[in-house]
């Protein structure tokens, strides 16, 4: 568990990351208005004022006061931010914008400090936490930031003109925005047609054999850990992350009025919710080799049913997506162990929205699947749990108090995922119906299909 990089080269490491990610979680409020700031765009998910206050109140318990001894900075907010400390509705009385920013600014000051004289070499994972930690607040914040300009948006179309993009905004112009030029390696877009390309629904054998899940290293989470070998009898998964127009052809064939594709709890929850389409949804044909985004996991469930396959398991799409049965190893990217750039994958928003899912070709993984990582996060049909010996780190309620059987795991990241929470390995979760988040889905089948 311990790195083998010295104390000094540890601090080289975690210094530029801890100010990179701040940068990029500071960014996000630019030109933001303090009704958004305030605002809670949904039940489910606090104002993104609150996720803010939240990341300096957790980076000064864990660091400041359980690491360093230090007393709390500002114990008035220690109820405000606390996860535990208010139920998500009270969580709209928020200091403003400034207040907040020298909230984080003297924490982040006192966590500098005490980096020079910390013992990095038994704390490193703690370190890593917490900008993971951030960094899942930020990808958090990026979407809340889009469901309240869609809810404000309704009667109040001022609020198109704030300066922070949206995926909506995003939809408008160009499929690629400005920063396609980034991208090395890139493919043009395919023309846009009603119709998806055959390659597009390419599916990819998995042979049957054993192979190793989960991540024991200092970076990986305490729901990564431990690892455990694991046999899967041999399937086939879809080499690309369902499409637009994919889902079009399902829509249009009435699957969200016919009972038949559902399962009698996301019928249930279809009568319910009432809705015809993915949240995230656009008409123009344009964004067809875009991946479907904003859907439940019922409605992938659904349209799983439809096409006749299913949704992959947890380990099925980590095999998929990280085993190199030449070498006989895990990888901790599809392509390797290099870290993240655009040569490989759409993350970390630099594209600001979605992109075709046949365009990181580079970033395939050993079999050939594109945008495991990135792009969207995918729903498979996996309970989160715990693997066998799993020990909560830092505390009981990150990961264990999830173990309820009622979140279903998401792997792979999205567009919004930051690169410190970029790995095969990693594991999101959410409650089946949630559709708010950046998802979509790929499908697998137990025999290959004609």
């Amino acid at each position: 568990m311990i790195s083998q990089l010295s104390k000094s080269s540890l601090k080289e490491t975690i210094f530029p990351a801890f100010q990179q990610c701040r940068a990029k979680t500071l960014a996000l409020f630019e030109g933001i208005d303090e009704a958004t700031f305030c605002y809670q765009a949904h039940p489910d998910f606090s104002p993104v004022g609150w996720h803010l206050g939240h990341i300096a109140y957790t980076e000064s318990l864990w660091l400041l006061e359980r690491s360093a001894s230090l007393p709390c900075l500002f114990p008035q907010y220690r109820k405000l931010f606390a996860a535990d400390g208010l139920p998500k509705s009270e969580r709209v009385k928020l200091p403003n914008l400034e207040e907040s920013r020298y909230y984080l600014a003297v924490v982040r000051e006192k966590v500098l400090d005490y980096l020079e004289v910390a013992d990095l070499e038994q704390q490193e994972r703690l370190w890593r936490f917490i900008l993971q930690h951030e960094s899942q607040h930020s990808e958090i914040m990026t979407f809340v930031l889009e469901l309240g300009k869609q809810e404000r948006g309704k009667g109040d179309k001022t609020i198109q003109n704030s300066k922070s993009r949206s995926v909506l905004s995003v939809r408008a112009a160009s499929p690629l925005g400005e920063a396609k030029d980034l991208i090395q390696n890139y493919h043009p877009p395919i023309p846009p047609s009603p119709h998806p390309p055959h390659h597009l629904s390419e599916m990819i054998q998995i042979p049957a054999g054993e192979f190793e899940m989960g991540d024991e290293s200092v970076h990986a989470l305490d729901n990564e850990q431990p690892t455990q070998k694991l046999y899967l009898e041999t399937y086939w998964i879809d080499r690309y992350l369902v499409t637009c127009a994919q889902y079009r052809v399902f829509m249009e064939a009435g699957g969200y009025q016919n009972p038949l594709w559902w399962s009698q709890a996301g019928w249930k929850w279809l009568q319910t919710e009432q809705v015809i389409q993915p949240l995230y949804w656009c008409k123009n044909s344009i964004w067809d080799n875009h991946p479907v985004c904003g859907v439940s996991w019922y409605e992938a469930e659904a349209y799983s049913r439809f096409v006749g396959k299913r949704l992959p398991t947890e380990a099925e799409w980590e095999k998929a997506a990280s085993w190199d049965a030449q070498a006989h190893c895990r990888r901790i990217y599809p392509w390797g162990n290099e870290e993240p750039t655009l040569k490989y994958c759409n993350y970390d928003n630099l594209m600001e929205g979605t992109t075709p899912v046949d365009t990181f070709w580079v970033g395939q993984s050993p079999y050939g699947l594109y945008d495991a990582l990135g792009n969207v996060w995918e729903w498979t049909t996996s309970w989160f749990d715990g693997y066998p010996g799993f020990q909560s780190y830092p505390y009981v309620g990150y990961s264990q108090v999830y173990f309820d059987q009622q979140h279903r795991v998401l792997k792979g990241g999205s567009w919004a995922t930051r690169p410190w929470a970029l790995r095969c390995s990693f594991r999101n979760w959410y409650h089946p119906g949630v559709r708010q988040i950046l998802a979509g889905f790929r499908c697998v089948a137990d025999k290959a299909l004609q």
